[in-house]
C-alpha cells in the first residue's frame, strides 16, 4: 500500500477540508439548542439531569428542546437532533458517558452542526480533555456561553470516534466492564478490577496483516489499541514516540499492540499500566500513524471482527480501515483562540 499524495499535499488537501468545513458552519448564540439525553448513563436519574440542563437555561435566559431516549433509540434520536440543529443553526447536546458522546458525535459530524457535551460517564476523557468540567451542573452553565472550534476525530471504517478505537481482547474487557458495573456499581475501581480480570484469562491471539504508508508486515497481538486521546494515553504512560507531524489528537493517532505473554508478565504490565508507565512495560509496542489498513486473518469465511470504539462494541467487515478524518467535529468549547479569520460563522 502506497500514499495517494506526498505528505505536503496530504496535509494541504486536509487543511482545505477543515477550512470549507469551518466556512459552512453557521451557530447562532442565542438559539434554542438540542439536549439528547441518555437516560441509562451516569448515576443520576433522568429527572436529575432534565433539572441540571433547565436550571442552567434558567440562568442564562435561554430556550432549549431536552429530548431522551434509551440506549436502543440514541441513534435516531440524536440523527433527527442533528438534523434539526443545522435547521436552526444551532448545537445538538450529548448528555451521557463517552459512548453516548460518541454516538451524537457521529450525528453532529455527519450533519454539519455543532456539538456540545454534559458529561455522566466515569472517565469522561473527551470532555476532560478539551476543558469541559465533569460535574454536569457546571458543563452545561459553560456550554451556554461557548464557541464552537475544531477538534480532531478518527474513524475506524465508517463510524467516528472520540476517544479511542480497538480489537482484540480491548472489546472483552469492555464487556466484562460493563457486567461487573451491573453487579458492583459504576466507579474507577470497579473498572480496574474488571480489566485484571479480563486481562488475566486473555488467550485469543490476533494474527494481523498490518500497513501503514509504504510499510506493510505481520504481527501476532493479544489486542490493538488506537488512541486519539492524549489524556488517556498520559495516564496509561503509553504515548507514542513523536515520529510524524501531529500528535494523537491532533494531526495522529496513537497505536499500542501488545504481544502474547505469560501470566506473570501479565501482572507486570497490569501494575505498570495502574502506575502510569506502561512504556517500560515489556511485551508493549507503541507508534503513531495517521492511516492504518488492518487485515485480520480469520476462520474459513469469515468475514467480520469484533471491534470496539468509544466503549461501544460491535461487528465490522475487514479489512479495517483506521484513519484521522479530514473534516473536524465542531465542539462547543471556552477554551482557544476563537478570534481568528477561520472562525465559524456566528449569525444573529
Amino acid at each position: 500500500m502506497t500514499d495517494a499524495s506526498p505528505p505536503g499535499l496530504a496535509a494541504a488537501a486536509a487543511d482545505s477540508t477543515q477550512q470549507a468545513a469551518m466556512s459552512a458552519l453557521r451557530f447562532d448564540p442565542v438559539s434554542a439548542m438540542l439536549f439528547v439525553i441518555n437516560t441509562s448513563a451516569g448515576a443520576l436519574d433522568v429527572d436529575a439531569k432534565r433539572a441540571v440542563i433547565k436550571s442552567a437555561l434558567t440562568a442564562h435566559g435561554r430556550q432549549g428542546e431536552l429530548l431522551t431516549c434509551g440506549p436502543a433509540d440514541l441513534t435516531r434520536v440524536a440523527t433527527e437532533a442533528a438534523a434539526e440543529a443545522v435547521a436552526r443553526n444551532t448545537a445538538v447536546i450529548a448528555v451521557g458517558g463517552d459512548g453516548s458522546l460518541s454516538t451524537v458525535a457521529q450525528a453532529a459530524h455527519a450533519a454539519g452542526c455543532a456539538m456540545g457535551v454534559i458529561p455522566y460517564g466515569t472517565f469522561n476523557y473527551f470532555a476532560r480533555t478539551h476543558g469541559i468540567p465533569t460535574e454536569p451542573a457546571a458543563a452545561a452553565q459553560q456550554l451556554l456561553e461557548a464557541r464552537p472550534m475544531p477538534v480532531q476525530v478518527g474513524a475506524i471504517n465508517d463510524r467516528i470516534f472520540l476517544v479511542n478505537a480497538s480489537l482484540g481482547v480491548y472489546p472483552d474487557l469492555l464487556q466484562d466492564r460493563e457486567a461487573y458495573k451491573a453487579r458492583f456499581g459504576r466507579s474507577r475501581w470497579v473498572a480496574f478490577v474488571a480489566a485484571c480480570a479480563t486481562l488475566l484469562r486473555a488467550q485469543r491471539r490476533l494474527r494481523l496483516h498490518i500497513e501503514t504508508g509504504a510499510t506493510e508486515r505481520e504481527v501476532q497481538t493479544l489486542t490493538l489499541f488506537v488512541g486519539n486521546n492524549p489524556l488517556q494515553l498520559q495516564q496509561f504512560g503509553a504515548e507514542p514516540e513523536d515520529t510524524i507531524a501531529g500528535t494523537p489528537g491532533d494531526g495522529s493517532l496513537a497505536a499500542l499492540m501488545l504481544r502474547p505473554i505469560g501470566t506473570l508478565s501479565m501482572i507486570g504490565l497490569m501494575l505498570h499500566g495502574a502506575m502510569g508507565r506502561l512504556r517500560e512495560a515489556a511485551g508493549v509496542e507503541r507508534f503513531e500513524f495517521k492511516h492504518m489498513v488492518v487485515r485480520p486473518t480469520l476462520a474459513p469465511g469469515g468475514t467480520e471482527v469484533v471491534v470496539a470504539f468509544d466503549g461501544e462494541v460491535v461487528r465490522m467487515r475487514v479489512p479495517i480501515d483506521i484513519r484521522v478524518v479530514d473534516k473536524p467535529l465542531f465542539l462547543l468549547r471556552t477554551t482557544g483562540n476563537t478570534g481568528n479569520a477561520d472562525a465559524p460563522q456566528v449569525v444573529a
